[in-house]
């Protein structure tokens, strides 16, 4: 049977998502194992026994049999074997990723030699490296996506055209699927972002370390990383299983704690937990907003505007030039309201908008002119900084708007130079009279966020208290007139 037909019926059998990593560190084994003549494998057998009813996997990571040396391969070999005997597939976590000929020996190795059920590969070299395991369309093949460790954000976070390179990842993954024997490797320390990967994977399964000893989040992991049918995860527990004073006891609470998230899950039909509460996952908003908070662009008090009205919040957007990671993000954000526009060029609005319009740029190869807010007095006397043709569609950029003035200001001169505008997009809508001005006069907004989208996301995370969110819900349903922004 296929390995992923073969988890989703002992899935159902079992009533269990739950995947035990089998990584035993000689250090940590029971003192009764050391009259064994292969202790690692008694502790394994151990824990297979104490626990096989309750698991649909295994993963041992290959890692730890090599370090004991060339008896080590006989007993990951052992406990394999072991573990079928059980009726328990395994997924040999060896993060496999060399160019073809060496893939194919590794495929050899573990599928034919060793007699794992599915693997874990590393993406990095490209589809010729990963093609040789996927070819046997009976084993599984678990691709790295976003790993749990810390570092995962060093590359697998980075900018790839727009987006975090773990998406596009994702993106080849669901290529990949031909043989339905692919799914992909998310950690559960990065739960929000599960939910992206399965708005792009759909039906792909996704096995999830990082549950226990590292920190994850499990409600918040399923809720994401579920598909609408229950299914499609496995939770891979380690540590917290093999040096619990009981490990059947340990993973029949997970099992039964995973089991009622599942079937919550089952009664609510919602796809994702993330998207229920109006984020967009591409990229991380929750994660930018609270950047924001972070840095300092939006801050919460008492607080005289340039108009003289009081505000119990205020926002200075042009900080985040003073920190690229927020940056990044941000312009992210904006490339992905971008995604179903039309243009040929952006423009950025003098000056806090530059930095940003700069960035989403950047980040999507495409040519960026600014208005000036005065023309050159000497050489050229340009109003418009930038090259650009005559009827070429432009997208304007800028960092928030609570009226539509200075964006109309703006945009006078673009249109004057024969440049086409119907779309202006923003950080942050401070939910003014912005939104119906500019449709007024024929240009639609598009915001990353509105105001009270941004002050829910802090409420929530523990940035702000009720009462602040209440001052600031207040001054949205009350505000006066403001002045041009």
């Amino acid at each position: 049977m296929q390995f992923f037909a073969r988890i989703e019926q002992l899935s159902e059998q079992k009533r269990s998502l739950l995947c035990v990593g089998l990584d035993p560190d000689p250090r940590k084994l029971p003192a009764w194992t050391s009259d064994d003549p292969d202790p690692v494998f008694a502790f394994n057998r151990h824990i297979i026994d104490l626990t096989c009813d309750l698991v649909i996997a295994y993963k041992p990571n290959a890692a730890f049999y090599e370090a004991l040396g060339p008896h080590g391969w006989q007993t990951l070999a052992d406990t394999i074997k072991y573990a079928h005997q059980c009726g328990v597939p395994v997924i040999l976590d060896a993060k496999r990723g060399d160019i073809g000929s060496s893939a194919t020996a590794y495929a050899t190795a573990a599928f034919q030699q060793l007699g794992a059920d599915a693997i874990t590969v590393s993406p990095y070299m490209g589809w010729d490296s990963v093609e040789p395991f996927v070819r046997y369309a009976e084993r599984g093949v678990f691709v790295l996506a976003l790993t749990s460790n810390p570092g995962a954000q060093d590359f697998q976070c980075a900018d790839s055209h727009g987006h975090p390179l773990y998406q596009r990842v994702a993106e080849q993954c669901t290529g990949w699927n031909e043989r339905g024997n692919v799914g992909l490797v998310v950690g559960a320390t990065y739960a929000d972002d599960i939910c992206c990967v399965r708005s792009i994977t759909a039906d792909q399964w996704l096995l999830l370390p990082g549950i226990g000893a590292q920190g994850g989040d499990l409600h918040l992991a399923l809720e994401n990383g579920l598909r609408s049918d229950g299914s499609g995860v496995l939770v891979n527990v380690g540590r917290a299983v093999l040096y619990a004073d009981d490990p059947r006891e340990a993973a029949m609470q997970l099992r039964d704690e995973i089991e009622t998230i599942r079937a919550a899950k089952r009664a609510s039909h919602q796809d994702c937990a993330t998207e229920t509460k109006q984020r967009a996952d591409h990229p991380n908003l929750t994660d930018l907003a609270l950047a924001l908070y972070d840095q300092g662009a939006i801050q919460f008090g008492d607080f005289t505007l340039h108009s003289g009205v009081q505000s119990p919040f205020y926002i200075d957007l042009r900080l985040l030039v003073s920190n690229p990671h927020a940056l990044a993000m941000a312009a992210r954000a904006y490339v992905d309201l971008l995604d179903n526009l039309f243009f040929d060029r952006l423009a950025g609005i003098p000056y806090a908008g530059l930095p940003l319009a700069t960035a989403v740029a950047l980040q999507t190869c495409t040519p960026l002119i600014y208005p000036r807010k005065e023309a050159k007095p000497y050489g050229t006397g340009r109003i418009i900084e930038g090259t650009f043709e005559p009827d070429e569609t432009i997208v304007v950029i800028d960092d928030l708007i609570s009226n539509g003035a200075s964006k109309i200001t703006a945009i006078e001169p673009l249109e004057a130079a024969g440049l086409r505008v119907h779309d202006v997009v923003v950080l942050l809508d401070r939910e003014g009279s912005g939104r119906e001005e500019l449709a007024k006069a024929g240009y639609t907004l598009h915001s990353v966020f509105r105001l009270h989208e941004l002050v829910d996301i802090l409420l929530e995370h523990g940035r702000i208290v009720v009462e602040q969110h209440e001052l600031v819900t207040h001054y949205l349903n009350n505000q006066p007139l403001t002045p041009a922004v």
